[in-house]
């Protein structure tokens, strides 16, 4: 794993779950945080048919285990098969708000 990037690894980690669709990106440039921190993931496999959102996002997490501990969020987009042959996409993810100690303050203050 030397030499890959964080991104590169939740890829990696999440090929787990066998997904018939992986997208993960690095959504850190519209946050406050820094690099490598922000990332949303949409996954589609048989691994979810039966399962509830949260049984979903709780075996994404398991998959990516102590990856989890490196970054501060994660945008979770999980499907099964034919919710992606009816939905072809996931929803975009949100503009920062900000609110983050890392802010400056100058930036809450407008």
């Amino acid at each position: 794993m030397i030499g890959m990037t964080k991104l590169d690894r939740l890829r990696d980690a999440l090929q787990a779950l066998s997904p018939a669709h992986l997208d993960v990106q690095d959504e850190s440039h519209m946050h406050s945080r820094g690099l490598e921190t922000h990332y949303k993931v949409v996954v589609t496999g048989d691994v979810f048919d039966g399962k509830r959102l949260l049984q979903r996002h709780q075996l994404v997490y398991r998959t990516l285990g102590p990856l989890m501990g490196e970054i501060h969020a994660l945008a979770l987009h999980t499907y099964t098969p034919g919710e992606w042959a009816e939905t072809g996409n996931a929803p975009d993810s949100p503009t920062c708000r900000g609110g983050s100690k890392h802010d400056k303050l100058a930036d809450r203050q407008s």
